[in-house]
Order: structure tokens, then sequence, then C-alpha cells
């Protein structure tokens, strides 16, 4: 699912563990402030892994993306069933939340995401209704920013479901079929 898909697809599972004995691979895209597992994995990540672009249990059954060659992020094994997690450090449909309004977000406090500009300071009340503002024209921003996945879901979907005989090219070629945009 993407974005509110992305939460109804998480809703029944409550939990990894639930999610991982019940499905064969799943995918969420631009997951919002309310998913709670994701919310529980980004809280629980590894020391060491940015918010914005977390490690969990050492990526053993969940990966989180924001470009193709994030997916082989950690080199550690990767278990059955996967899921993967399509995020943007400048998706604000992510990063909004009500705590912006009085209390500085981890995704501002360390190492910035790709796509996030080093001027953004965190302000009390400012900060929340500048990203507030920016979820109104989160998918005016080219593929690969903002609240825009659509050239990572091939990608995505190959690293979790790993069809025999699958190879980068077939992947390649999938990619424009998956975009409504006729330059892709």
């Amino acid at each position: 699912g993407e974005s509110l898909g992305s939460f109804g697809g998480e809703a029944p599972f409550l939990a990894l563990n639930n999610l991982v004995a019940r499905t064969d691979g799943a995918l969420f895209s631009g997951p919002t402030f309310n998913n709670t597992i994701w919310e529980e994995l980004t809280r629980n990540r590894d020391e060491g892994s940015p918010m914005w672009l977390p490690i969990y249990d050492m990526g053993d059954n969940v990966r989180f993306s924001a470009r193709a060659d994030n997916l082989g992020r950690p080199a550690d094994p990767w278990g059955h069933p996967r899921a993967v997690y399509l995020q943007h450090a400048s998706d604000p449909i992510a990063w909004w939340n009500v705590d912006l309004l009085f209390a500085k977000p981890d995704w501002l406090r360390e190492p910035r995401g790709y796509d996030v500009s080093p001027r953004m300071e965190w302000i009390p009340i400012v900060t929340f209704l500048q990203v507030s503002a920016d979820m109104a024209v989160a998918v005016d921003v080219p593929d690969g920013h903002g609240h825009v996945y659509v050239k990572d879901v091939a990608n995505a979907w190959a690293a979790i479901l790993q069809p025999p005989g699958w190879t980068p090219e077939k992947t390649q070629k999938l990619r424009p079929l998956l975009s409504n945009d006729e330059n892709a």
C-alpha cells in the first residue's frame, strides 16, 4: 500500500511479528505518521541508524529504502518473508507529527537525509506549520523525493519476492510500466 494504503495494509497486523507470520512479503510506500508498526520500528531502530533511514533488528525481515541501493543495507542476511518501507527524508507526510509543535525531531537532530535542506531548522510551532504546508505539495516534486515513490516500487518488489530468473534488466524494463509518466 501507498500512503494511507500503507496505513491500511499495516493495520490488521498490529506488530511486525504478526506481519512476518501471516504474509509472504509486504511493501509499504510513503508510510504516514499513523502507521503503528512503522512508528514502532523507527522508534526502536538499531543504534546509529538515522530516523529517516532506520535499520531495525539488523534488517532481518524489514528494510527501509529511500533509493534502490538502500535495499542491501545492512549487508547482513535478509530473512523471509521480507517487508520494505519506501520512505524519503523529504516526505512531509511521513514526518508530520503534532510533536513537531514543541519538540525537535530526530530527523532534524541527526545527520540529514540526502534531500533535506541543510538550512532547515526546527523552530517551535513554525516547523510544524512548515511541514503541514509541505504536505499539500508533497506529490508535486520529482520521483524519488517527497511523497512520490514510483521509480523504486519495481526494485522493492524484486527484492521482496525474488522471482526465479529475475534480473536487474527486467527490473529496468518493468519500471516504466509502473509509471504514468510518458517520459519514464
